[in-house]
């Protein structure tokens, strides 16, 4: 193992990242209320460029008249881009109002780390001119070819940093791809033609302490479809899916919550290695297989996972781990 100590990013659980434009409030309770692990109030392509100012207010409105945090969610904002009029009256506007109730801030199109910077700086003298309790954190949109030939220099660029999104639409015009399915396979391509990028989103996330975290399916009827897409992913390393639909929400906490066959297992063999280290031997059976130290680390990620989802279900118990 390398002597370098990276510190991980405050982890939170992010299954399921459900998609609501700020210019429909009518959709805040609901969203609520929904099984999402994570919502985020958006400013940016949902959001027509005439009704950005009132999306504005009503995200304002939306955050202070719901309480998020006592459903378990985690609430963010997804603001305008670096290169557009709207993006700091998003930040000044809405943080000054209602920072208190935002756990992020989702920046768009990020492509090189001097974006993040600009945003951490803003947040910083909001905070401090506010005297916010808490520290708002920052996750980025990978989805420009600029931002993903940067992508291990972003990972590093602000402690606000918590995640990595793959936005495949944007990526997929930038990179001009032959495709008009939003996060889907063509079949002019022999296998998953997003792999290469998810594997370096989830490599630069991960070895800077990050959630990786994958973008929208667009064909919100076609399940199987989504479900193929979020397990491709989650076999990866991803964490968590968007869902730009209702309906997609049960099916990214499907895939990215571990079975309860596989907690046992991963149990089973935590237990096992604590024997085995009683017994003076670094390595154990179980089940007529080798396990070993590798095997101990692969078993935790699943239990981490098992006892996060159980403090969602009880926000009163709310899992905090050490961080950024």
């Amino acid at each position: 193992m390398s002597g370098a100590r990276i510190e991980p990013a405050r982890q939170r659980l992010q299954r399921s990242e459900l998609a609501v434009p700020a210019s429909r409030p009518e959709l805040f309770g609901k969203a609520l209320h929904s099984d999402a692990d994570y919502v985020f109030i958006d400013l940016e392509d949902s959001v027509a460029p005439a009704d950005k100012e009132a999306a504005r207010a009503a995200a304002i409105k939306g955050l202070r008249d719901h309480d998020w945090r006592s459903r378990g969610k985690t609430v963010s904002l997804r603001i305008n881009g670096l290169d557009t009029q709207f993006m700091y009256r998003d930040l000044v506007d809405i943080v000054e109002q209602a920072g208190d109730r935002l756990d992020t801030i989702l920046v768009p199109k990020v492509g090189t780390p001097s974006d993040v910077y600009l945003v951490d700086v803003l947040l910083t003298q909001i905070e401090e001119a506010r005297r916010l309790p808490h520290r708002i954190g920052i996750e980025t949109l990978i989805e420009t070819a600029l931002g993903m030939s940067n992508v291990e220099a972003i990972a590093q660029s602000s402690r606000r940093l918590e995640a990595l999104h793959f936005g495949v639409a944007d990526y997929a015009a930038s990179v001009r791809a032959r495709t008009t399915s939003i996060g889907g396979t063509t079949p002019d391509y022999p296998g998953d033609q997003w792999h290469s990028a998810l594997t370096r989103l989830v490599v630069a996330s991960r070895a800077h302490g990050l959630r990786p975290i994958d973008g929208p399916f667009g064909d919100f009827s076609d399940r199987e479809g989504f479900l193929a897409a979020a397990r491709r992913g989650a076999a990866l390393g991803i964490e968590g899916k968007w869902a730009i639909h209702p309906s997609q929400v049960a099916l990214a906490n499907e895939v990215f919550t571990p079975d309860a066959a596989e907690v046992d297992r991963a149990r089973r063999i935590l237990r096992a290695i604590d024997e085995a280290a009683t017994a003076g031997r670094g390595a154990a059976q179980l089940d007529g297989k080798m396990i070993d130290a590798a095997s101990m680390r692969l078993a935790q990620n699943i239990v981490s996972m098992a006892d996060a989802i159980a403090a969602r279900r009880t926000p009163a118990l709310t899992l905090v781990t050490s961080g950024r």
